[in-house]
């Protein structure tokens, strides 16, 4: 099983635009892991960010690498579940914190007035999700860009993935 799961996910990936995943420089990556660890309360080490861009928005998922950790799963669906709602009211602060206001899209999403993007929290087995909806082309498009911010930033502990194929690890 695990030999056909290795070919398919190497084919996954090697569909991906390589400038969506374009890794940030050591120094950069260092800074965001700092900056992350006094806003994201689980550990970054144990945890994997998969995002996913959809036609109309994306899906932004945190799992623990190891399912049976209930303690990364709670501090994984309690971040995920505030921040959903503070980016409901239009507060990305957050992510601001850690990438910058400069950080592609977030302008863009912090425009949005009420309705225009659908954000909705839910959780996983081992972890949690953001799913983030929109029928405004700008928004999607800033959606993504913002995506495409975080796996940089994130490159260590992100990966880019699909919502119907999540990457899980033991």
């Amino acid at each position: 099983m695990k030999l056909f799961i290795v070919p398919f996910l190497m084919t996954l990936f090697a569909t991906i635009p390589a400038h969506a995943a374009d890794k940030a420089d050591h120094k950069r990556l260092d800074e965001i892991a700092q900056r992350g660890a006094h806003v994201m309360p689980f550990d970054l080490e144990k945890t994997t960010h998969v995002f996913s861009k959809t036609a109309k928005g994306g899906v932004q998922q945190v799992i623990a690498k190891d399912k049976s950790d209930t303690k990364q799963i709670g501090l994984i669906r309690t971040h995920l579940s505030e921040i959903s709602e503070e980016f409901r009211q239009g507060d990305f602060s957050k992510p601001a914190k850690i990438h910058g206001e400069t950080m592609p899209g977030l302008a863009e999403l912090k425009t949005a007035k009420t309705g225009q993007i659908k954000i909705e929290y839910k959780e996983l087995p081992d972890g949690g999700q953001i799913t983030y909806f929109s029928e405004v082309p700008k928004f999607i498009k800033a959606i993504h860009r913002w995506f495409d911010a975080q796996l940089s930033d994130h490159a260590r502990h992100a990966v880019p993935g699909h919502p119907h194929h999540p990457m899980h690890h033991k």
